[in-house]
């Protein structure tokens, strides 16, 4: 069973997946996860072995503003599934966060055994439904989720490439990091795991931490774009209202995955070119 399955994520975990595993979909036009009868009558009713949980509320910025919101659905809305699915006594796997660490130390690589601070209202919201789940079912953390095409949303890959394709101009971070991660690799590490499964924490990350300018202009030059429409930016003059919610520094790895080979973020985007050329 897949909460979350309609995403950026979660819509290609199927598409990958579909047929490795039969899927049954929570969908949230027939289940509020915050309605704890609701869920734990939906649940009950089905028959499954293993619970992926990709539903969350994961606009960061809104999230400071809508604040009981972001709790409801990350924190309670994760609680009424996990104990409806242990109640059911079925296995549990809850998709999380590099928002959940605080990203404060420029020469930090957060692995599976740092212990998580964050600092937004969707960093702390993601971690507290970890620590529903944490020893009973399995954690995995995903960071900057990107794919070739998803026509319901833009991810970022996405949007910067739509930017500059309409020749727009942008001011893009220079003094922070991130892990950028292809999607594909977050499906096929999944399958491993849930043929697999333990209640341990994995980060199923990129293999590549880059600048967002780094990244900007790394896919100006992928898809022939004019590179000097990307200017560069300090993270504080950037992000001024919202300086505190997210990570500066979110280089991300994983001691744990000795299983599935994730991609860089340049080999991400030659996956990408080939999919769209096809």
């Amino acid at each position: 069973m897949i909460s979350g399955s309609t995403g950026l994520v979660g819509s290609r975990i199927i598409e990958l997946l579909k047929d490795d595993f039969n899927f049954i979909q929570l969908l949230a036009k027939d289940v509020d996860i915050t309605d704890l009868q609701k869920v734990s009558n939906f649940i009950n009713e089905k028959d499954f072995d293993i619970f992926l949980h990709l539903a969350a509320y994961t606009n960061v910025n809104g999230a400071e503003i809508e604040k009981d919101l972001a709790y409801k659905i990350n924190t309670d809305g994760t609680k009424n599934v996990f104990d409806s699915v242990i109640n059911k006594d079925k296995k549990f796997i809850y998709i999380s966060t590099d928002f959940v660490f605080s990203g404060n130390d420029k020469d930090k690589i957060y692995t599976e055994t740092d212990i998580p601070n964050p600092s937004g209202i969707y960093g702390k919201s993601k971690l507290k439904g970890e620590k529903i789940v944490n020893g009973k079912g399995m954690i995995v953390r995903i960071s900057y989720p990107y794919r070739a095409q998803f026509e319901e949303k833009k991810d970022f890959v996405a949007s910067i490439k739509s930017i500059l394709e309409n020749g727009q101009e942008m001011n893009v971070v220079t003094d922070s990091i991130f892990t950028p991660t292809f999607i594909d690799d977050i499906a096929y590490g999944l399958k491993h795991l849930l043929n697999n499964f333990d209640t341990k924490i994995y980060h199923l990350v990129g293999s590549m931490d880059l600048s967002p300018y780094e990244a900007v202009k790394l896919i100006a030059n992928k898809f022939s774009l004019n590179s000097n429409l990307v200017k560069p930016t300090t993270f504080s003059s950037y992000f001024k209202e919202y300086a505190a919610i997210r990570p500066q520094y979110s280089a991300i790895k994983s001691t744990s995955n000795n299983f599935y080979k994730m991609k860089s973020f340049d080999e991400g985007l030659n996956e990408i070119i080939k999919y769209l050329s096809l």
